[in-house]
């Protein structure tokens, strides 16, 4: 089993799609790249903890490669809206990639620099690739958001 991390707006849509790829065995809502322990949905929505709503994943790298999980993130979002690839407003909100070792770190810039030279945008790609640090599980009312509550997937890897 391998581990991933995306942030890419409200990790409510992100962690269903993600859900959806077979080869991700487990997902987790939460958050990731800032500077408070144990930090909590109420700290995050003040957006100065510097922590990114995030979802950490779980795939079978036999099954699903980390190639193909970028993929499903840069579809899932905006990647040129700094602080926003989605509806939600502030950095909390930003688009990230944490690696959590070098071959993540490459692949993710190698798929940045791809998807800057696309032309599928006008403006430039925002988005960051940072170090995976101590990430903090959101509280149990933001796992499975969607699935708890019947909503269909907005948005689709």
């Amino acid at each position: 089993m391998a581990t991933a991390t995306f942030a890419a707006g409200c990790f409510w849509s992100v962690e269903a799609a993600f859900r959806l790829i077979p080869g991700v065995l487990a997902t987790d809502a939460g958050y990731t790249g800032g500077h408070i322990a144990n930090v909590t949905s109420e700290q995050i929505r003040g957006g100065d903890t510097g922590h990114a709503e995030s979802v950490r994943i779980r795939f079978d790298p036999a099954r699903v490669t980390y190639d193909e999980l970028l993929n499903a993130f840069w579809a899932l979002h905006d990647p040129t809206q700094q602080d926003h690839p989605g509806p939600d407003v502030g950095p909390q909100y930003r688009s990230a990639i944490f690696v959590h070792d070098g071959a993540q770190e490459r692949a993710a810039t190698l798929s940045r620099i791809r998807r800057e030279q696309s032309g599928r945008h006008e403006s430039p790609v925002v988005t960051e690739i940072l170090a995976a640090g101590e990430f903090w599980r959101a509280e149990e009312r933001h796992q499975q958001y969607f699935e708890k509550r019947g909503f269909a997937l907005a948005c689709e890897a």
